[in-house]
């Protein structure tokens, strides 16, 4: 479902909320730990993004990027894993940034923290914040800029996009 824009950064700002939770619960002491590759972290567009990772995002400098298609900014306030299994239609909120659809994937977002995931392009980006990332709309600015290239085969629909039945009679 697409967000109207006056909604996107409040659900922006209920995605950091989540996502610290999700980051929390793996009990990371250092940038990276715990963190795996995605499935599908060899695809060649998850191989190009590595080079375009921002230095900064949300605040947090970029702080680990051993492991195929994963991003670490500051100690796992943001955690990028390229490459993950794409997203089912689902009736999660979604946003759409700079032209990218984020699905926000309240299943795996709890403790302040949120998780979202690119909707409609393969390969699919996770990302994960925690709740000390107040400004989460820029990190999704930034990286629907890294994603963009990616050519979508489908979009996020809301209520606003489904015609109306017509007038019988």
């Amino acid at each position: 479902m697409r967000v109207p824009r006056a909604r996107k950064a409040a659900v922006a700002v209920a995605a950091v909320a989540l996502a610290a939770g999700a980051l929390g619960s793996c009990g990371a002491d250092s940038p990276g730990e715990g963190v795996t590759s995605a499935p599908h972290a060899g695809d060649a567009a998850c191989k190009r993004f590595a080079d375009g990772y921002p230095d900064r995002l949300g605040g947090q400098k970029l702080t680990f990027t051993d492991r195929p298609g994963v991003a670490v900014w500051g100690e796992n306030a943001i955690v990028l894993r390229c490459g993950v299994e794409l997203p089912e239609p689902t009736i999660d909120p979604c946003a759409t940034v700079d032209g990218v659809d984020w699905v926000f994937r309240e299943d795996h977002s709890e403790d302040g923290g949120k998780v979202v995931v690119t909707y409609g392009r393969d390969p699919a980006v996770e990302v994960a914040v925690t709740e000390e990332i107040t400004a989460v709309d820029d990190v999704l600015v930034g990286l629907s800029a890294l994603v963009e290239p990616v050519k979508p085969y489908t979009k996020c629909v809301g209520m606003d996009d489904v015609p109306a039945p017509a007038p019988s009679g």
